[in-house]
This record gives C-alpha cells, sequence and structure tokens, in this order.
C-alpha cells in the first residue's frame, strides 16, 4: 500500500450498464487487495499483478459467452485503462514514521 492518490479518468465501455456499479467494484477490489497484503505482510508487485490478471482471466472465462469474444473484450479493456494511465495524475503518499 503505497499511500498514493491516483487521480485518473478512464472511458467506459459503450455497453457499460452502470457506472456506479463500476467504481465500486474499483474500490472494492481495491479495498480487498490492501486487505489481504496488510495479513500477509511484504508482497511484491509482481505477485499482484500476476494475481489480479489472473482474475481477469477467470472471469472473462466463466461469463457466458464465446472465450474468444470474451478474451478480446478483456484484452482491450485492459489495455484502454491502461492507456487512461498516461493521462492520470499521482499524488504521493507520505512516508516515513511518526
Amino acid at each position: 500500500m503505497s499511500g498514493d492518490i491516483i487521480d485518473v479518468e478512464f472511458n467506459l465501455h459503450d455497453e457499460t450498464v452502470d457506472s456506479v456499479h463500476v467504481n465500486n467494484l474499483i474500490t472494492a477490489v481495491l479495498k480487498s487487495i490492501d486487505n489481504e497484503i496488510s495479513l500477509m505482510g511484504e508482497v511484491s508487485n509482481g505477485d499482484v499483478l500476476q494475481a489480479i490478471t489472473m482474475v481477469l482471466a477467470i472471469r472473462a472465462h466463466i461469463i457466458h459467452a464465446p472465450i474468444e469474444m470474451t478474451s478480446v473484450l478483456a484484452k482491450t479493456l485492459l489495455n484502454e485503462a491502461l492507456m487512461a494511465l498516461d493521462e492520470a495524475t499521482t499524488i504521493q503518499g507520505q512516508s516515513g514514521r511518526a
């Protein structure tokens, strides 16, 4: 947990049903990851990214649609989200000990 604040504007997919649900899921997933890391102790960023991408792959697979379609959708959404970070602003969290 870095404590950094990332101000990013994501473009939602044309078929997004509820942007509030998207926002709530993002918040819940990030909180869950932070909670797990705080319980486990030091976890490498690579391990976290690997786990998240594996979850994305599993989620794409369990959707009742051809895997070719959900795989392309997942890759497209991930790529667009990563590209949005090019325009993001990061506010460095405070570090140190009191």
